[in-house]
């Protein structure tokens, strides 16, 4: 086992004892060591105050994404490189390329959300230099900014990519060095205590099985997206707790479906996504925000076990299976048949979720549907999954499931029953839409009434016939935006 936490913060190398399951990110830098650079807004990951950039190794070399420090746990920077605003410069000390951009062009007023946005900005200016006013909305949409308006720091951040500088960054020119010192951190198990608190760090996937068999109660943090809240908001104690973000990263196409470890990523499978699923990526970038997608997994969002969790209903949709582990046992069930009830799963103690299998058929006709108060970073009131297979005419196959209309994430039985066989009209989608009504009796509560969930469903029927039948018809988010940019 690895005595300690090590990880680099900005440029100099921290190796921590005593660490907490529950300690944040954010916590740490503020109050231990006074970068208040880094700002506490929500404490939830929605208003990207807290931004930084997390730079760690994956299989395409050291990467860095912006995070919420918020809700990032410190025991699951491990290994990892911690880049702050503080850190930010340009040749010979002057203001960064970004920073001088959004002082030319006014990005800031009071100055609170600045830091988080400067750092997502950073994050778009390293790995997308030519970045559209699409990519730069897509980059901020977990960035709250309260006064100044995001035209001039849209504006800051074209200015900033034409500016380049790419070559002469820090982070560039350093970034073999900081890889090799990342990589002599990694060294297998890692065990953490601050009082009565345990967190626990696993060196591979067998060792979490191991650790699991041993202490089968014990709480799985990946991306801490959910379970961040339960500390900043609901202050749970998680103890013991197994950080798994690091784990189980592993991406194959083979045998006509996506093979997915259960710890990648959104922003990780992103582009298979859009590849594979074209008609799904808008959906996908509605996951969330930057920094969230950076951070959570497709893996969690599955055995976390919501019935407004976003991957779900189109996977469902999609016909795609979970492996499930216990030790060195492993099973396959289909993931519709995991959601036992109301925040039961078909999971055994000690158990996880190791992979995610989606099919892939070139036949299919798909889409993905979120329905949430604001476009961009909300909680989700209704989402859709759609997966249909047309044949000379007739729908010979309609898989349909819907999330936040029932306890659990669930197939629209009586809507795919109308489908099903029924000629590819608009008057058999009009016969689902009613049918739908029947399939569910969604709960009221702040997100959404039961009557409107019910019409929003229904509806949903309508916007995936005019979808398909008028492919040109600009109802998906990205498609809209990218006209007008």
């Amino acid at each position: 086992m690895t005595p300690g936490l090590r990880f680099l913060l900005n440029d100099q190398e921290v190796c921590l004892t005593e660490v907490g399951a529950a300690d944040t990110l954010l916590d740490h830098l503020r109050i231990a060591r006074r970068l208040t650079g880094t700002k506490e807004g929500c404490a939830e990951g929605d208003c990207g105050a807290c931004t930084v950039l997390l730079g760690r190794l994956t299989d395409r070399g050291l990467i860095y994404e912006p995070i919420n420090a918020c809700i990032r746990f410190l025991a699951s920077c491990h290994a990892c490189h911690i880049v702050t605003v503080e850190h930010l410069k340009g040749p010979e000390g002057k203001l960064h390329p970004v920073q001088q951009a959004m002082v030319d062009h006014h990005g800031s007023q009071c100055g609170f959300c600045t830091p988080g946005i400067v750092m997502s900005l950073y994050g778009l200016w390293m790995t997308n230099p030519d970045a559209t006013v699409t990519d730069i909305e897509t980059a901020l949409q977990g960035n709250l900014c309260r006064c100044t308006g995001y035209e001039p720091i849209i504006k800051a951040a074209l200015a900033a990519g034409q500016a380049g500088g790419q070559a002469h960054d820090a982070l560039i020119l350093e970034r073999e060095a900081v890889a090799d010192r990342l990589r002599a951190m990694q060294s297998g198990r890692v065990t953490l205590t601050k009082g009565q608190e345990q967190a626990v760090i696993p060196a591979d996937a067998d060792d979490l099985a191991q650790i699991l068999s041993e202490n089968p109660k014990a709480t799985l943090v990946a991306g801490a997206t959910d379970v961040g809240l339960w500390v900043t908001k609901f202050l749970r104690d998680i103890s013991p707790a197994v950080f798994i973000g690091h784990l189980m990263k592993d991406i194959q196409v083979k045998d006509g479906a996506l093979h997915l470890g259960a710890g990648v990523t959104y922003s990780e499978a992103a582009p298979l996504i859009a590849e594979h699923l074209p008609d799904a990526h808008d959906y996908w970038l509605r996951i969330g925000g930057w920094q969230v997608r950076n951070m959570g997994t497709i893996g969690a969002n599955i055995a976390n076990g919501s019935p407004i969790g976003d991957t779900p209903p189109l996977l469902i949709a999609l016909g795609a299976q979970i492996v499930l582990r216990k030790g060195d046992k492993r099973r396959q069930i289909a993931l519709e048949d995991f959601f036992v009830g109301y925040g039961k799963q078909d999971r055994a103690p000690g158990e996880f979720v190791e992979r995610i299998i989606i099919p892939i058929r070139p036949q299919t006709r798909i889409a993905a549907y979120k329905i949430s108060k604001r476009r961009d970073s909300d909680i989700t009131a209704v989402a859709a999954g759609f997966s249909v297979i047309v044949e000379n005419g007739t729908i010979t196959q309609a898989r349909i499931a819907f999330g936040g209309m029932a306890a659990t994430p669930k197939r629209a039985a009586r809507a795919e029953a109308a489908l099903q066989g029924k000629p590819f009209t608009e008057d058999s989608f009009a016969d689902a839409a009613r049918a739908v009504a029947d399939d569910f009796q969604p709960l009221s509560d702040w997100r959404a009434s039961a009557d409107y969930r019910r019409m929003v469903a229904g509806n949903l029927f309508r916007r995936f016939w005019l979808e398909q039948s008028e492919p040109g018809l600009p109802v998906r988010l990205n498609q809209a935006v990218g006209a007008h940019a």
